[in-house]
Parts: C-alpha cells; sequence; structure tokens
C-alpha cells in the first residue's frame, strides 16, 4: 500500500535540513550578540559603580590625611618643644613635655607624637609609659626626619613602626628657635605625628571586592586582602627594593609580586580602576569582580536563548500540527484500506492459527509423554545405580554382618552351658551381648533397606553431616578391607532441601571413586571435608591418587564412560550423581589436586530455616 503526500508546504529532506541549519545558525549569531552587548554595558556600568567608590574612598582619606597635616606645625611653635630641645637634660620638663604630648595624642587620636632632636634621638614621646615607647629611638634614618631637618620642610611617609612593628603615616615639621623666622636659623629638632589608617582597611573588609592602597612604587600597604599586604603590583628593581630595605619602610621585608603568590591568593586580582590620592602618589585600585560580567553576559544569553526556543517551539509545534492534519488525512486513507484488506485476512488467519492450535496441543501432548518417559527412565537409572553399589558393597556387608552371627552363635552356645551349670548371671550377660549384637546387625539392614528401595523424590530437609556419617557406615567394612585411611571433617552443622537416600548414593558413589583411585597408590588416603557458607554447602572428596587424566577429564561425567576394566563398572555413576545434584539446585565438579590426586567437589545451596 503506497500514498503520496499533498501537503502543500511540504519540502524535501535536504531543503528541510537548510532551513533548520540556517534557522540555527542566526540564533546562535542572536545568542552571541546578546552576551556581547550585556557583557559589555554591565562592565560599563561596573567602572561606573568602581570609580563612585573609589571618589567616596579617596576623599575620606584625604580628608583624614589634610586633618592632621597642621598638628605636628601646630606643636612646633610650643615654647615647651623649643625649651625641651634646648634642655634636653632637665628630666622634669621632658616629664610636662610627654604628658603633654600624651594628652594630645589622646584627644587628636593619633597613634603617637614624638619629638627627636638634630641626630634623630627622641626626647620626648606620647607613648613614654608604655612597652614601646620611643623614648630614646633613633630614626634619623627615615626619609621624614631628613625632609624635615635638611629640607626645613613639612615631612611625609609611610611605614611599618621600626618600634612597634605597627604601620602608619608619618607627618613631621622642623623645630626652630623661639622668636626666629622659620627658615632662616637651622632648625633645633624635628616633631612628628604617627596615624594609623587601620580603620580604612577595617571598612573595606564588607566589600566583596578587592580594593588596595599602594606606594608610589606599586607596594600595597592597605588591602582587605591580606595575602596582598606589602606585595608589589609588579617586579621592583633591584634599586628600589634596596632603598625600602635602607629606610625599613616595611620592616626590611622583600617584596615580592602579587602575581606569585599561590593561585587560591590571587583570586580577584585582574583588570582594576586606578584612583591617586595624597601628596606621596599613593595609589587607590578597586579591582571589580569580573565574573559580574560574565554573569549579566549568560543571563542576557539565556533570556534570549529562552526567547527563540520559545518561539522555535511554537512555529515547530504549528509546523508539526499541519503536517499532522494533512498525515491524518491520509492515514484515514490507509486505514479504509487496510480495514477491507484485514477483513480479507481474518478468516485466513483464523484458519491458519485453529491448524496451528491442534498442531501445538498434538505437540505438547507428545512432549508430556516423552517427559514422564525421561522421569521413569532416570528414576530407574538412579535405582539400577543404587542396586549396582550395593551389588559392589556385597561383600563386605556380608562380612559385616558374619561377625555379629558368628558372636551370636557363640554367646548362645555358651548361654545354653551357663544355664545347664545353673550360673544364670553369666547367661543373662550372654543373652545381652546376643541382644547386642542383633541390634548391630538391625542397623546394618535398615541402612541397606533404606537405601535399597526406591526413593519417591520428596523433598526434605537433609541433615548434611548425619548423610555423610550413613555413607561411611556402608562403606566402612570396604575402607577397612583395602586398608584406606578415611578423614572426615564435618562437624559443623549445615542442611540443604533434598532426597537423602539419593545425596547418600551420592556421597557412596564418590567415595568408593576414590577408594578405586588409592588401590595401587602409596598412600591411601581419603578426605571428606565439609564447608559452609552464607549461601552454599560444599561436600569436598579428595584421594592421595594419581589424578583424572586430561582426556579422562573431558569426558568424566558423560554416561557409560569408565576408565575400569569390563565387569567392574556401567560408567553411569558420576553422571546419575551430577543428575541427582542439578536437580537439588547445585552442581558437582572435578579436579586434580595441586599435591597430587583428585578432588570431587559437591555444592548444594544452604537450607536456612525461617
Amino acid at each position: 500500500m503506497h500514498l503520496t503526500s499533498s501537503y502543500p508546504n511540504s519540502m524535501t529532506i535536504r531543503q528541510r535540513r537548510l532551513v533548520m541549519l540556517g534557522i540555527a545558525l542566526l540564533a546562535v549569531l542572536l545568542v552571541v550578540v546578546s552576551y556581547l552587548l550585556a557583557a559589555r554595558a554591565a562592565k560599563e556600568n561596573i567602572q561606573l559603580a568602581g570609580d563612585r567608590q573609589l571618589q567616596i574612598i579617596a576623599l575620606d582619606i584625604e580628608s583624614v590625611l589634610e586633618r592632621y597635616e597642621t598638628l605636628p606645625f601646630a606643636i612646633s611653635y610650643l615654647p615647651l618643644t623649643t625649651q625641651a630641645l634646648l634642655n634636653s637634660k632637665d628630666a622634669a620638663l621632658i616629664q610636662t613635655l610627654n604628658q603633654n604630648l600624651q594628652e594630645l595624642a589622646e584627644q587628636a587620636k593619633v597613634a603617637a607624637i614624638y619629638l627627636m632632636d638634630v641626630k634623630g634621638n627622641t626626647i620626648a614621646a606620647s607613648n613614654w609609659t608604655t612597652s614601646q615607647s620611643y623614648m630614646g629611638q633613633n630614626f634619623g634614618f627615615r626619609p621624614y626626619f631628613s625632609e624635615a631637618i635638611r629640607a626645613a620642610r613639612p615631612g611625609h611617609f609611610y611605614a611599618i613602626g621600626n618600634t612597634t612593628n605597627i604601620p602608619g603615616y608619618f607627618i613631621s615639621q622642623p623645630v626652630y628657635p623661639p622668636g626666629s623666622k622659620r627658615g632662616s636659623l637651622p632648625p633645633l629638632g624635628v616633631i612628628a605625628v604617627k596615624i594609623s589608617l587601620d580603620e580604612f582597611e577595617q571598612a573595606w573588609h564588607s566589600s566583596e571586592e578587592p580594593i588596595a592602597l599602594s606606594d608610589n612604587q606599586g607596594v600595597v600597604f592597605l588591602s582587605n586582602r591580606q595575602a596582598w599586604k606589602y606585595h608589589s603590583l609588579k617586579a621592583l628593581t633591584t634599586t628600589v627594593q634596596q632603598n625600602l630595605k635602607d629606610t625599613l619602610q616595611y620592616g626590611g621585608k622583600s617584596i615580592a609580586p602579587i602575581a606569585q603568590l599561590p593561585l587560591a591568593e590571587q583570586k580577584g586580582f585582574d583588570d582594576y580602576l586606578l584612583r591617586p590620592i595624597g601628596r606621596l602618589q599613593w595609589q587607590l585600585m578597586l579591582f571589580p569582580d569580573q565574573g559580574k560580567v560574565l554573569r549579566a553576559g549568560l543571563q542576557t544569553a539565556l533570556l534570549v536563548t529562552l526567547i527563540l526556543v520559545i518561539a522555535l517551539a511554537f512555529a515547530a509545534f504549528y509546523d508539526q500540527r499541519q503536517r499532522r492534519l494533512e498525515e491524518g488525512r491520509l492515514a484515514q486513507r490507509a486505514l479504509k484500506q487496510a480495514a477491507d484488506e484485514l477483513e480479507l485476512n481474518i478468516a485466513q488467519r483464523t484458519r491458519q492459527l485453529t491448524q496451528a492450535n491442534e498442531e501445538l496441543e498434538a505437540k505438547y501432548r507428545k512432549l508430556k509423554q516423552t517427559e514422564n518417559l525421561l522421569r521413569s527412565t532416570q528414576n530407574e537409572m538412579v535405582q539400577a545405580g543404587k542396586l549396582a553399589m550395593l551389588g559392589q558393597m556385597a561383600t563386605g556387608i556380608t562380612h559385616e554382618l558374619n561377625q555379629p552371627l558368628t558372636a551370636i552363635r557363640a554367646f548362645a552356645d555358651n548361654a545354653i552351658t551357663f544355664m545347664s551349670r545353673g550360673r544364670h548371671e553369666q547367661a543373662l550377660a550372654n543373652l545381652g551381648h546376643i541382644s547386642h549384637a542383633s541390634e548391630r546387625m538391625g542397623s546394618i539392614i535398615a541402612q541397606l533397606k533404606g537405601f535399597a528401595r526406591k526413593s519417591p523424590n520428596a523433598i526434605a530437609v537433609v541433615d548434611v553431616p548425619l548423610a555423610i556419617k550413613s555413607a561411611v557406615s556402608l562403606l566402612q567394612s570396604e575402607i577397612e578391607r583395602r586398608g584406606v585411611h578415611l578423614q572426615i571433617q564435618a562437624e559443623q552443622p549445615a542442611t540443604v532441601l533434598g532426597d537423602t537416600v539419593r545425596i547418600e548414593q551420592v556421597l557412596i558413589n564418590l567415595i568408593r571413586n576414590a577408594l578405586d583411585a588409592v588401590e595401587a597408590s602409596p598412600v591411601r588416603e581419603v578426605y571428606v571435608r565439609l564447608e559452609i557458607d552464607q549461601h552454599m554447602v560444599r561436600i569436598i572428596i579428595s584421594d592421595s591418587g594419581t589424578g583424572i587424566p586430561q582426556h579422562v577429564a573431558e569426558h568424566l561425567f558423560e554416561p557409560f564412560f569408565t576408565t575400569k576394566e569390563v565387569g567392574q563398572g556401567l560408567g553411569l555413576g558420576l553422571a546419575i550423581s551430577s543428575s541427582i545434584v542439578q536437580a537439588m539446585n547445585g552442581s558437582l565438579s572435578a579436579g586434580n589436586r595441586e599435591q597430587g590426586g583428585a578432588e570431587f567437589v559437591v555444592c548444594i545451596p544452604v537450607y536456612l530455616s525461617s
């Protein structure tokens, strides 16, 4: 049945692919353009916001620095300041100045105020009572001292304190003799004020974006990223490094570039916004989060992609709907034609199915008959195997019965003699011996009867150690006759689901094969070992014989295959044993031991009582 589409807008597969490719390329172009435009706009907004933030921070810092600019200048005019420089040995005068400087520092909220002589020795300080007092310290190596004493101008410097190891901003002023015009005479000393900028650094910690303040050499000395402090924006020259060490500006630290820090500590060190600040040409930097640019671009691109997907989905839905309508019309015509053909085929199919059902029923009945025949044959083979084993064990069993019979005859004759002589106690004792021997014969005959009878193949719980014991007891006389040393390791309890008689038949067959295997060996040993784990019971029967040859192992479990002489076996023992074990969802395998001899392993699933 062939139908031709009359869909007016239908296209070839190649045309549809070209249209879809063009739409996909246009969509990708729109997404890329939207990403670029959004990222660009986000970058501009971030820069504008960063510039405003830097302007506010810069104004705060400059206002603090300018606020304290006049403080050392005013203190340099105090009479007590010049008197202390002229009379540095006057302890009472120095004490008074120390107290005044301490009060000024507390009121002005500066880190320290201290007075140095022309050699840079500190003769008075606001922190005179602390363990880190500047008293007696020499700061002549600091640039702010040199500028004030030699250039006769205010000095400005940022450094780590040589005594306190606390960074700060230093402002210095020269102190002139009283009554002299500034600059007309050499200075008597220098007054310096130390200002802490830690409050700015603490305020910056609330910002997620890195903020840093560096000196004119690019060394970061304030930042909300602790790992960046006292690192440079780029590698410093040897001259600059030496100058930093000479002035101890950063406590003698070796300044390394931020780029040498571990990647985790470099996070955020990228393009930055810059704003100069202060008279020392400091650089205030803000490192905008470039991830915001990426996120803004991606969000816009995702939004455009979503819109395009929705639009394409509607277009595809409309196109699909039109195609489905046309396909529906074609389907209706096809259904009508198919219905006509179906009516013609139903009768023929019905006849064929009826005939097939009749043939299947006949085959099923034949298969059922075959299955019953096979099951009956298998049971007969098992019974034949048991009877064959009984025949092979007849000599040993006869010997087993002959011993108690001889004992019974002897005890009976003695009992008659004792009775005739009136020795009733000895006669009773002999009768007890006769009873014990009869019981022994009864147990042997009971085992033979139980083993010889046809098993109904009833499933029951089998005590494996007891089954091993019963099998060994039936073979005990043959084991002793052949002079074989039998070792049994079956102490742990183990139960399986199966037929006790058939399990004993398997064990007797495997143990007899082991006895045959060691008959010609210098060492006649047979081992029966029971192993149990969570899922499986394993009965391992091994011997000290010559093992299983390779050509024999390939046919070991085949019916009627035997290596024994004619008349000593039919070759059904292992085949029947394997069949019995498989019927209990188990397996029978054979192999050779590393130390010599053959080994047969019976595996049967463990029975776990509920």
